[in-house]
């Protein structure tokens, strides 16, 4: 069945709106009749093969989901909505942080060629988890697909397919296109995913050369390797966290506007872009992989659970 899905995506922009067709479907049947604790046990139980403990959590995953049922403050729909924290950046830390704006719409109409005329870009969404389009080249862009993507992306409330609370209040759903960061040698940059538990730094997640060798690597606050992986089961790799990642040279200032942001949560993930020395951010995660990421080996959920006090 997964192998049909795929191949009706990739079969041009035809497949891909009967693609979507069939995700508004599957999210309507599985997600928006159900009350969020139900949806987050059916899915937690999927993943991981046993039934969460939402009245006494020690994993780390079952304490996410525990926060998103019970940590809801109206200032986390402002951090985790793409486009309006960028003002919270930009007012709080400097505008130096944030990526170029080249545009931003809230009609899929608008994403062609008279508007989107200046690349390397990133074609993205302010209120979903992966709503991503890389553009390098215009030439060969087929445009009528990714408008298709855009309107999907629009019609998607993200609260219903993770129920994480912040995403459900999200207003004014845009399209934003940002400059493509590179580095001098022509890569996307390494992302760093400082995580902070109750306050305090706890490892950083290095998602390493996503064109080329696409590793994860973790490292704790003073730059050592860290053994274990937090990842979705279907993208582990036993051969992963074994790349080499120098220490960021505005390493120092991500944990500084980390920690300030952390101050407000028990559990946050807060995400920059070092580029040859320049630093960008990129966005706050309240709960990272939705709670439905798995720790490999597993007993780093109970070890990192035991850290965050609720």
């Amino acid at each position: 069945m997964g192998l049909v899905i795929t191949r009706i995506k990739n079969s041009g922009t035809f497949g891909l709106k009967l693609f979507f067709l069939i995700m508004r479907a599957y999210y309507l049947f599985h997600y928006f009749i159900r009350s969020d604790e139900k949806a987050i046990i059916r899915r937690f139980k999927l993943v991981f093969g046993y039934m969460p403990d939402l009245s006494k959590p020690k994993t780390l995953n079952e304490k996410l989901q525990w926060l998103k049922l019970n940590e809801r403050k109206d200032f986390h729909t402002i951090h985790a909505d793409k486009f309006t924290v960028r003002k919270f950046i930009g007012d709080t830390f400097g505008e130096d942080l944030l990526i170029p704006l080249l545009y931003k719409t809230t009609n899929w109409r608008d994403i062609n060629i008279e508007n989107i005329n200046k690349v390397p870009c990133v074609i993205k969404s302010n209120h979903d988890s992966g709503g991503v389009k890389i553009i390098r080249d215009l030439k060969d862009i087929n445009w009528n697909k990714i408008r298709t993507k855009c309107k999907y992306w629009l019609s998607l409330n993200y609260y219903y397919v993770s129920r994480q609370w912040q995403y459900k209040n999200i207003k004014n759903r845009i399209i934003m296109v940002e400059e493509l960061l590179l580095t001098k040698k022509g890569k996307i940059p390494h992302d760093f995913k400082l995580h902070f538990i109750n306050g305090v730094l706890n490892f950083i997640y290095v998602s390493y050369d996503r064109e080329g060798v696409n590793d994860r690597c973790i490292y704790d606050c003073n730059w050592n390797r860290l053994n274990f992986m937090w990842i979705e089961k279907e993208n582990f790799r036993q051969n992963m966290n074994t790349s080499i990642v120098p220490k960021p040279a505005s390493f120092d200032r991500m944990v500084e506007i980390g920690s300030k942001i952390s101050k407000e949560y028990k559990y946050v993930r807060v995400d920059f872009y070092d580029v040859d020395g320049k630093l960008y951010f990129g966005e706050i995660t309240h709960h990272h992989g939705g709670g439905f990421d798995l720790f490999f080996p597993e007993n780093f959920d109970l070890i990192y659970g035991e850290k965050l006090s609720l």
